[in-house]
């Protein structure tokens, strides 16, 4: 295989690649979206006509795991609809820190109403706040608890509908509350709610055993979602229960796949860990002591509507004989996926992998350097889209010595191309031959063909690790480049289709071809760089190769046209530094640039059709027929 045929097999695959990714992105990943919700709607259509003795089958508790008690929710018929109802309806303790504001609820001592005080759900100053928690009655309820559960007979445990009392009216990070309970038959339930400034809750519980005989509990935890929550069903990154358990790896289920599973439930067991959901910003997870053993699972209620999503551990027994009492410490994270404060928790309070609360991927050695490099530059220079121009230059910087090996080894492929020809004139039915004769002459030559397909081969990891960067992090969302870009994260929002603007319609109405109609200023220059970029090289002989080639630019701009704008000013940049870089390397070596003459083909005409490639794109005089 020589270097023209290796340079086109692996633009093939990279190409095909990142077709399959657009295709799920853009197509697949909706469709199964508006199907699933299609379902969904037909469920609720179900459950609304089920008769009286269904409705008290939902109000039963939450699936229990083996040999623990875990409690469920309880969904009672009628009740508020709306979040204000939901929370007027039962006493509180408001929650006030830099970062959060919310209410414990002390109907049952939960975390049930949360939002965060940082974060918008658009770029408008006036945008309603993040809400991260939200209490049962309306739609898409959302919360976390932990304490005990009685294990055997005629240990009355606080559920569910436990009303508790507070010492405090409002939690911060310097003022404690603490809930107690009394169950009126010798044990007293206290449960004490701290937090520190950003997003992690720690909540102690104790009961003291004042009875005459020894009781046994189990601490556990959990965190609860009512219906499918909306995802955006990106095969770049997941959404649904997340978890580690013991030194295990990061355990990751989706709504979907839990929806299939016989049983709806998976279940784990290990020494410490952590477990909850993940979106694509947020996060709640539940955090055991990480030294002690832990029974978890995932679940999902099999005949309830809406559905309930739970993610719970329960921990070792305790039993204590008359007078003694038992403790235990579960950490409740709730908040922005940030990565330092994410990170900072692993550190100092020993969370096993806590870091894979963010979805880092495949290329986790890669994505989370780049992140740090490109957020350590963005400190310097106070712009992220600036920071990732930086460090395109750094990663072609770093590559540079294996660019220019590559350029000198397609510049000794371009000069013995007339061997090559000579060799398969010489041997026109046999193949092998060609092979093996042409391999001989790269050895004489010292020519590597495949030097010039690796820069690109070794590129193509680090570009899907700026794309996991860019999509993924939350230090990106609503992040301002210049002008227009006022998030790096969205696509840019400009369109060709409605002349930027002039004309009043939106084109992503379109079913399934909206999407690759989202085509603005970023894209077409991103398409304007890919093709001077493609010019820089000698057209293939291959029509098919050669209409493949001319089409690559505009397939890859309507692609990248719904995807994040930062990723699309990369490989903007990218592709401008590309050409620059080859062509600075190849006339250095003294090697034609063939991109003038290629540009010159393309607009001259009667030229073009009847240049002789071999006489360097001029005519070849007319010969007088012989007789």
């Amino acid at each position: 295989m020589n270097s023209e045929d290796t340079r086109n097999l692996f633009l093939a695959i990279a190409l095909s690649v990142l077709v399959m990714a657009g295709w799920q992105y853009f197509y697949a990943g909706p469709i199964a979206q508006r199907e699933h919700q299609q379902r969904e709607q037909q469920a609720k259509v179900e459950a609304a006509a089920r008769n009286a003795a269904t409705q008290a089958q939902e109000n039963s508790a939450a699936q229990q795991p083996a040999g623990a008690a875990v409690p469920g929710a309880a969904k009672a018929a009628g009740g508020p609809t709306t979040i204000e109802a939901a929370l007027a309806a039962s006493p509180r303790v408001a929650i006030d820190t830099p970062s959060l504001g919310g209410s414990i609820n002390l109907r049952g001592g939960k975390l049930d109403d949360l939002v965060l005080k940082d974060y918008r759900e658009t770029i408008a100053k006036d945008s309603p706040l993040i809400r991260l928690f939200s209490p049962a009655g309306p739609a898409d309820a959302y919360w976390a608890e932990a304490g005990f559960v009685g294990v055997g007979e005629g240990v009355m445990a606080p559920n569910y509908d436990t009303l508790w009392t507070a010492d405090q009216k409002t939690l911060t990070p310097g003022q404690p509350v603490t809930l107690t309970w009394n169950n009126g038959h010798g044990l007293t339930f206290r449960r004490v709610f701290a937090v520190d400034d950003k997003f992690m809750f720690t909540i102690t519980d104790s009961v003291a055993n004042s009875g005459g005989e020894a009781v046994s509990v189990r601490p556990y935890a959990l965190v609860l979602r009512r219906g499918t929550p909306h995802v955006g069903g990106y095969a770049v990154l997941h959404e649904g229960f997340v978890g580690v358990f013991g030194d295990g790896g990061v355990q990751e289920v989706t709504y979907a796949k839990i929806d299939k599973e016989t049983g709806r439930t998976f279940s784990f067991k290990g020494d410490g860990g952590w477990l909850g959901f993940t979106d694509k910003y947020w996060g709640a997870a539940v955090i055991p002591d990480q030294t002690e053993p832990i029974e978890a699972r995932f679940t999902a209620t099999a005949d309830q509507q809406p559905i309930d999503y739970q993610a719970d551990f329960v921990g070792p027994q305790k039993t204590r004989a008359p007078g003694e009492s038992a403790e235990a410490t579960t950490r409740i994270f709730a908040g922005a996926k940030e990565v330092n404060t994410i990170d900072n928790y692993q550190k100092t309070l020993g969370i096993k992998k806590f870091d894979l609360m963010i979805d880092w991927g495949w290329f986790y050695f890669i994505t989370k350097p780049l992140f740090r490099l490109i957020d350590a530059i963005y400190h310097v220079v106070g712009n992220f889209g600036v920071a990732i121009l930086i460090v395109t230059v750094m990663v072609k910087l770093a590559f540079f010595p294996l660019a220019n090996r590559s350029y000198q080894s397609m510049a000794k492929m371009k000069k013995i191309q007339p061997q090559i020809a000579a060799l398969k004139d010489l041997y026109p039915d046999d193949k092998v031959k060609q092979q093996q004769e042409q391999m001989a002459l790269f050895k004489k030559e010292g020519v590597n063909p495949v030097a010039g397909c690796l820069p690109m081969v070794i590129q193509i990891p680090v570009f899907f690790a700026l794309y996991k960067v860019i999509f993924i992090t939350i230090e990106m969302r609503h992040a301002p480049f210049f002008g227009w870009i006022k998030d790096l994260s969205a696509p840019d929002p400009t369109n060709v289709f409605t002349l930027f603007g002039l004309i009043p319609w939106n084109p992503m109405e379109i079913p399934v071809f909206g999407h690759f109609l989202m085509i603005g200023i970023w894209p077409l220059i991103m398409g304007v760089s890919m093709f001077f970029q493609m010019k820089m090289n000698p057209e293939p002989a291959d029509p098919v190769q050669k209409t493949m080639f001319a089409w690559m630019p505009v397939i890859f701009t309507f692609m990248l046209g719904a995807f994040p704008a930062g990723l699309v000013i990369y490989w903007t940049w990218n592709n401008t530094l590309t050409v620059i870089q080859q062509y600075y390397i190849m006339r250095k070596a003294g090697v034609k640039v063939e991109l003038w003459d290629n540009l010159g083909r393309l607009f001259s005409r009667g030229e073009a059709k009847t240049a002789d490639p071999t006489a360097g794109g001029k005519t070849p005089p007319a010969k007088t027929p012989t007789r």
